[in-house]
């Protein structure tokens, strides 16, 4: 679940790390009873970062064929890919 903290929390850094790095989630901090900021575990932030890169392509790849892109099949693509990695 979430978590919720208020700005003046944040002068104790060390506890701070500790909750960032015991959570899989983003930790919400608020100024004044206001959202103000997000901190978060950075193997989250990462994780969080290349799932968005995969939606961004998947959404290009949708664009793309509904306008008219004919893609490469499959089986080419898949064949394509292992000699490219065979190389390795």
């Amino acid at each position: 679940m979430s978590q919720i903290i208020p700005i003046r929390d944040l002068k104790n850094t060390s506890a701070i790390s500790e909750l960032c790095n015991a959570s899989n989630e983003p930790i919400f901090v608020t100024k004044n009873g206001y959202g103000d900021m997000v901190i978060m575990n950075m193997d989250v932030y990462n994780q969080t970062m290349a799932r968005l890169f995969v939606y961004d392509k998947l959404k290009e790849a949708e664009d793309e064929l509904k306008n008219g892109a004919t893609g490469v099949p499959a089986a080419e693509f898949l064949a394509n890919l292992r000699a490219q990695y065979e190389k390795l």
